[in-house]
C-alpha cells in the first residue's frame, strides 16, 4: 500500500470517476493510475469502485466505507508534513487562502498587510471565486483558509467559523430621486425599490440570496438588469446610470465614491454572517493562527483548536 494508490482513491472520486482528468491532476497516465487502483484493490481483496467494462463508475459499498479512510490517512500525511515545517522552518512556508470577491476587496486588505509584515518569509497566495469554489479549493487542499458568506458551513468535512456580520447597502447616483427621499427622511421599501432597474450580485455571491428571499416574501418580482460577481462593478454600472445597486455596506467608501450615495438597507434584508472556514483534521502551521486571529480577533488559536474538536463531535456550535 503507497500513498499514490490512495491518492489516485481520492482523485478518481473527486474527478466522477473520469480517470483521464485523474491522471491530468495526479500528473501521470491513465493507465498508471488503473494499475494504481487495482494494486490497492488486491492488496484490501475487495473492489473499490463499480465498474462498466473498463470504465468506473461510482463506489462498491466496500468503497464507500474505505473512502473516508483514504481521506484521513492523507490528511494525516500532509499533517506531518506541516508539523515538521512548523518546526524546522519557523517563520517560513506558505499561505494560502480563498476568499470571495468582496472579501477580498473589502475585508481581507488590511489583515493581509499587516500578516506580510509580521511574516516577511512566508509566501501568500490568494484565490477567489464563489463561496462553493472556496469551499472546494478547502476541500481539496489547495487552499488553507476559505472565507466566503454562504456555502461553508454546508460541508460536513469543514469547519467554519463566524468572523463578523453585515448589512446591504443601495447605492445611486448623487442627486437620484431615492437620494432625495432619504434626505428627508423618507425610510426606504422594498416596494418603492422594486421600481427600479436593479443591479447586484450573481446568485451564490455576497448574500444575494437575503435579497432574493425579501423580495419573494413580500410577493415582488425584482427587475434585476444586471448581476455581477464584485461590488466594484456593481457601482461602476450604477455611475453609468444603469440602474440602483445593491451592494454589501463594507463596499461603500464615502471618499473614493464620490459619484455615489449610499442609503441604509439593513431593515430591508437579513443580515449576512461571513465565515471563515478550515479542512477538519488539518494541521495548522502556527502563523495561520496568527492570521486567522489577525483577521478575526475574537477566533484565537485556543477558539479554534476548540471548534476543530467540537465540530469533530458534532457538537460545535455558531
Amino acid at each position: 500500500m503507497n500513498f499514490q494508490q490512495l491518492r489516485s482513491v481520492r482523485e478518481t472520486v473527486r474527478r466522477g470517476f473520469n480517470l483521464t482528468e485523474v491522471a491530468a491532476a495526479l500528473h501521470t497516465s491513465q493507465p498508471g493510475v488503473s494499475r494504481q487502483i487495482r494494486e490497492l484493490e488486491e492488496e484490501l481483496g475487495v473492489d473499490i469502485f463499480v465498474r462498466a467494462g473498463k470504465r468506473l463508475t461510482g463506489l462498491t459499498p466496500p468503497g464507500e466505507t474505505v473512502l473516508p479512510i483514504v481521506e484521513r490517512l492523507l490528511v494525516e500525511a500532509e499533517n506531518l508534513r506541516r508539523a515538521g515545517a512548523d518546526y524546522a522552518a519557523v517563520g517560513r512556508g506558505t499561505l494560502t487562502i480563498a476568499a470571495t470577491h468582496s472579501q477580498a476587496r473589502y475585508a481581507l486588505p488590511h489583515a493581509v498587510r499587516d500578516f506580510a509584515r509580521s511574516y516577511p518569509e512566508v509566501e501568500l497566495h490568494l484565490h477567489q471565486g464563489s463561496p462553493r469554489q472556496v469551499a472546494e479549493m478547502l476541500r481539496s487542499g489547495e487552499a488553507d483558509i476559505g472565507i466566503a458568506t454562504e456555502a461553508l458551513a454546508e460541508f460536513d468535512d469543514l469547519v467554519a467559523l463566524p468572523c463578523y456580520r453585515w448589512t446591504h447597502a443601495v447605492v445611486v447616483p448623487r442627486g437620484h430621486a431615492l437620494a432625495q427621499e432619504a434626505a428627508t427622511g423618507l425610510g426606504l421599501s422594498l416596494q418603492r425599490l422594486a421600481g427600479f432597474p436593479l443591479i447586484t450580485y450573481e446568485p451564490g455571491y455576497t448574500g444575494r440570496g437575503h435579497i432574493d428571499e425579501a423580495f419573494q416574501r413580500h410577493g415582488l418580482a425584482p427587475n434585476v438588469v444586471l448581476g455581477a460577481m464584485d461590488a466594484d462593478v456593481i457601482k461602476t454600472y450604477v455611475e453609468l446610470g444603469m440602474g440602483v445597486g445593491i451592494v454589501a455596506s463594507i463596499a461603500y467608501d464615502e471618499e473614493r465614491d464620490t459619484a455615489l450615495q449610499a442609503i441604509d438597507a439593513r431593515h430591508l434584508f437579513a443580515t449576512n454572517l461571513t465565515r471563515l472556514a478550515l479542512r477538519r483534521g488539518a494541521f495548522l502551521r502556527s502563523y495561520v493562527y496568527d492570521f486567522i486571529q489577525s483577521f478575526a480577533p475574537p477566533l484565537t488559536r485556543a477558539v479554534v483548536e476548540q471548534a476543530q474538536r467540537a465540530e469533530a463531535a458534532g457538537v460545535f456550535e455558531i
